[in-house]
């Protein structure tokens, strides 16, 4: 019995380290209909088995599960039956030479070892040390709520006097850098700005990184807390020229906390919103379909479905918003051709999802927003950029209605600016689609960093 022991005890042993080989994370390209597709597949031991979990950092996924994963005779092989997916290759040294196969089709995929904290994507701008400015980890309390927030504070090392910004983020849930497809502008940023001598502090949104406080129930108003409870810690730093960066979302947050707190001395907005939001999300939509190929009759029919949608939410007084947006989203798909309609199954699980996302509190608290309410109060310089090719926050419309409030408050120190070629994210870009934001290298045209850097440091 004990040699039974001894055999079954060295067999795990030697299998343990024989998987060591492959034991880490391996990163390969896929050819998609001529797109270049990432994917990482990383492979930890427990116990006497592998597991493996997926990346796909081009389309923002990561740590993907899979159901299985084994390493014999030098062939790794990995499944993934919830998506579909397949992974069978040879082990070589530093790589794995295989097949990966997905709802039918199979293509050759070369995976190399990836290296930690190295990235599969190309982001020339992220910051690489030697860093010669200050760094220093932060944390505060958001007073109203509670909430801890945890950030990162920039500063120049050569300067006493020196401006510093709050970044805001946009929609969603984000961390400190703002990352998104593996561009980290935020960072970009703070980098930038504290070699021409500009603080600058970032922070994790709520329950991302080393924040807390995220609940079902947080709102736009809740983020604005959070950004003035930043103001009020760099003002306790003892900080006196402080101003506020708002990206897309947080173009909002910007003038609602400024216009409520008089320590904030300017504004830059980064794509924010200057009609009302409602508006807004329509025109989003249909610059985003129309980019996707959608005909004038499907552009029309899914106007007219959102307003009606969006014109409910505003308006609701009720305690059962998902139940009634519900209905609101069956009727609408009843109402198309037989032919496009979904079985009746299909149309109350689409629903009941569709409905759950618009019905829920920041969806109902944004959807209410007007932008004029806090522009048209502010008279502090205000710089407000877009891109041409944003078709998120569409350039012409939300420009305008910025400018038209600052001049209902008689401000007299702003300035707008519409760059050529740059999308959303303000990389430059050649359709400005979702899409094409992990696609570019560049996280964040040098023309804005320069423009707002001047402008800043000017006022």
């Amino acid at each position: 019995m004990k040699r039974t022991f001894l055999t079954i005890a060295f067999f795990i042993c030697f299998s343990n380290l024989f998987s060591q080989e492959i034991i880490g994370s391996w990163a390969g390209e896929l050819s998609v209909s001529g797109t270049k597709l990432p994917l990482v597949f990383t492979i930890k031991q427990n116990g006497a088995d592998l597991i493996t979990t997926m990346d796909s950092p081009m389309q923002g996924a990561k740590d993907l599960p899979t159901d299985s994963t084994s390493f014999i005779d030098n062939e790794l092989s990995i499944d993934a039956k919830k998506f579909g997916i397949s992974y069978k290759g040879k082990f070589e040294y530093e790589t794995i030479k295989g097949t990966f196969s997905q709802g039918g089709a199979s293509m050759p995929l070369i995976l190399s070892r990836k290296k930690e904290g190295e990235s599969v994507l190309k982001r020339p701008q992220t910051p690489q040390p030697p860093f010669n400015y200050n760094i220093e980890d932060v944390t505060f309390i958001n007073p109203k709520d509670k909430n801890t927030l945890a950030g990162t504070l920039t500063t120049p090392s050569d300067k006493k006097d020196f401006p510093v910004v709050v970044l805001i983020s946009g929609s969603g849930q984000q961390n400190r850098n703002s990352e998104i497809f593996g561009h980290k502008e935020f960072w970009v940023i703070a980098d930038d700005f504290a070699k021409k001598g500009i603080g600058v502090l970032r922070v994790d949104d709520r329950g991302t990184g080393d924040s807390n406080g995220a609940t079902l129930t947080m709102t736009t108003e809740n983020f604005a807390g959070d950004t003035n409870a930043a103001v009020e810690f760099l003002a306790q730093k003892g900080y006196a020229n402080i101003g506020l960066i708002g990206h897309s979302e947080g173009g909002i947050i910007a003038p609602m906390v400024a216009s409520q707190n008089p320590k904030v001395k300017f504004i830059v907005s980064m794509a924010g919103p200057g009609i009302p939001t409602d508006e807004l999300l329509l025109l989003q939509s249909n610059a985003i379909a129309k980019v996707s190929g959608a005909t004038d009759e499907e552009l029309k029919s899914s106007e007219a479905a959102n307003r009606k949608i969006y014109s409910f939410i505003k308006n609701y007084n009720g305690n059962d918003l998902n139940g009634e947006v519900k209905k609101i989203v069956i009727a609408q798909m009843q109402k198309l051709p037989k032919e496009q309609q979904p079985s009746a199954d299909e149309i109350e699980k689409i629903a009941e999802e569709e409905s759950k996302k618009i019905s829920i509190p920041w969806f109902s608290y944004f959807m209410k927003i007007n932008p004029d309410v806090y522009w048209s109060k502010l008279k502090i310089p205000i710089l407000a950029i877009n891109g041409s090719k944003d078709l998120q926050v569409i350039p012409k419309e939300n420009l305008s209605g910025i400018k038209a409030s600052l001049e209902k408050a008689k401000n007299k120190h702003f300035e707008t600016i519409e760059f050529p070629n740059l999308n959303h994210l303000f990389q430059e870009a050649k359709t400005g689609s979702i899409e094409e934001y992990a696609q570019i290298e560049q996280t964040i045209a040098p023309q804005v960093l320069d423009k707002m850097s001047s402008w800043i440091l000017k006022k």
